[in-house]
Formats: C-alpha cells, structure tokens, sequence
C-alpha cells in the first residue's frame, strides 16, 4: 500500500494537491492537457498515474467538460496554468 491515506485517514488537500500536480506534470504538463481536448469516444481520454504510490487519475477535457486530475476524493479542473481544486471529499475543510 502507499505512504498516503489509509481507509481511516483522510488525505490533506495540500498533499492531494501536490499528487495531482505530479500527475499532470507526467501526463505533459497543465497546458498540454488543457489545449488537448480529446473526443468523447477516444481510447486514450482518460490515464491514471501513480504518484508515491497513490493512484491519481487525470482525465482529458472534451467539448462539454473540463479536464480534471483526481486523487483521495479531491478533484481539480486543470487549467491553462495549473490546477484549481473543483470538490472536495464530504467533510474536507476549506
């Protein structure tokens, strides 16, 4: 098992933050998945990385949604210049 959140243990937004940060930055970087829409249908719209052992998922905008990175409940919308964080998990302080 990885060194994040156990099934007890919530991750911390900025350690959420900093993992899909990775993701992004291995998957080409913010602006490389923001300008590179991928078509509903395509096989490839969706990766997910590990990261210290933690699984984050980085999916591929498309006409009707944003890109976004996720990891431990935390979803961020990637941006032309990094990632904002989108939700939360139920309880996560702000």
């Amino acid at each position: 098992m990885g060194t994040g959140a156990g099934p007890s243990e919530r991750m911390s937004e900025e350690r959420a933050t900093a993992l899909a940060e990775a993701a992004v930055d291995l998957a080409g970087g913010a602006r490389m998945v923001y300008r590179n829409p991928r078509q509903a249908f395509s096989a490839q719209s969706m990766k997910t990385y590990e990261v210290e052992g933690q699984a984050v998922e980085v999916r591929w905008g498309e006409i009707s949604s944003p890109a976004v990175a996720s990891v431990g409940g935390y979803v961020f919308e990637i941006l032309d210049e990094g990632i904002e964080v989108l939700i939360r998990p139920p309880g996560a302080k702000d």
